[in-house]
């Protein structure tokens, strides 16, 4: 008998929350674009490529084949980059269970999805693919963890939020353990926006960060004898929790003390500081390894991002950010100003002088 739980995507971030469902003694069906990723999960129990000191439980069962993986399924997680996640829906419609809505689905990408409207959040993209049994009744999953922590059984927190809460509650009861602690939430748009613009403050925070240390002279530093401190980046942090509120509300958050809780502000602070932050990591690259230099602006960057090695959601979420800013009339400078430098208009240096007076 096939597994009843599905999750698609075998990064970090999906195989580690196949490892949650499959240490609750639950079996799970675990899908990888790459065959040999498939087969090596399946004979050695390990992810080398993305969880590589984590050995997997027996309970969980790769495979490349997406329909059969996805077949079938009382609960289907999509654990995909949101650069890809739009075509890796597209491939389970034919499904019988997910056609006749039999099938409960959550989401963990983080990002915003482009539309002939314009950039839309995860969700009500999804909703406009998938039948009308799943309008109002997806489930969005956020919070401040990273997949090598969870893998290891740190304590976490996740949201679980849904505008149907017996979907919450499912979600929230296949993933809850002594370790992972999750919450229901009915504001899916605040957790989204949250989940999202986190990830551009946090390249601009690796920046920073990496100014902080002074190995690297800037103009800037050179010129105007800026110093940057622990302070300085508490600053960036409280202004970056302020562009994603200011961004949230006009998108049509409902609860404020979303921006407060683990989906906001907990969210942001974890992607910022810790060292598995693949977003800080970018940040630091742009000053340490001028990792911007081969490319002439961020629609290059984003065509070529697998030359990155690393898939920093942020540089996507930047492009989408700014063009919302811009339809909503929102003063974003953090937001806005890490776009040029993405697009090779400015310098990191100009970056900091008018972030520094749009924040006076």
């Amino acid at each position: 008998m096939n597994a009843s739980i599905a999750v698609l995507g075998a990064g970090a971030w999906g195989t580690a929350i196949a490892k949650v469902i499959a240490d609750k003694d639950k079996e799970v069906s675990l899908w990888s674009r790459g065959a040999a990723l498939a087969e090596a999960i399946n004979t050695q129990h390990r992810n080398a490529p993305y969880l590589p000191d984590i050995t997997l439980p027996l309970r969980i069962r790769a495979s490349a084949d997406i329909i059969e993986a996805a077949s079938d399924k009382e609960f289907l997680i999509l654990a995909i980059p949101s650069l890809y996640l739009i075509e890796t829906v597209k491939q389970i419609l034919s499904i019988p269970a997910i056609r006749e809505g039999k099938t409960a689905i959550a989401v963990l990408t983080k990002g915003f999805l482009p539309s002939s409207k314009g950039p839309r959040l995860i969700l009500e993209t999804l909703e406009d693919y998938l039948p009308g049994f799943y309008q109002h009744a997806l489930v969005y999953i956020a919070g401040p963890s990273h997949a090598e922590e969870v893998a290891q059984k740190k304590i976490t927190g996740l949201i679980a939020a849904s505008e149907n809460a017996k979907n919450s509650i499912r979600f929230r009861d296949l993933l809850k353990s002594r370790q992972l602690m999750v919450f229901s939430s009915f504001d899916i748009r605040g957790v989204q926006v949250s989940a999202a613009t986190k990830n551009v403050i946090a390249i601009a925070f690796g920046i920073l960060e990496t100014l902080k240390l002074g190995t690297v002279p800037t103009p800037l530093l050179e010129r105007q004898d800026i110093r940057f401190g622990d302070g300085t980046e508490s600053f960036l942090l409280a202004a970056g929790l302020n562009e994603i509120q200011t961004l949230g509300r006009a998108m049509g958050a409902t609860h404020a003390e979303t921006f407060t809780s683990i989906a906001g502000v907990g969210d942001l602070d974890v992607t910022c500081r810790s060292s598995f932050g693949r977003n800080r990591r970018f940040g630091r690259d742009i000053i340490e390894k001028q990792i911007l230099r081969p490319f002439g602006n961020l629609e290059e960057l984003l065509e070529r991002i697998h030359e990155i090695g690393y898939l920093p959601e942020g540089v996507a979420a930047a492009k989408y950010v700014k063009i919302l800013a811009e339809k909503y009339k929102l003063k974003m400078p953090i937001c806005t100003g890490l776009y040029r430098i993405l697009n090779r208009e400015i310098e990191v240096s100009e970056l900091l002088e008018a972030v520094l007076q749009g924040l006076e």
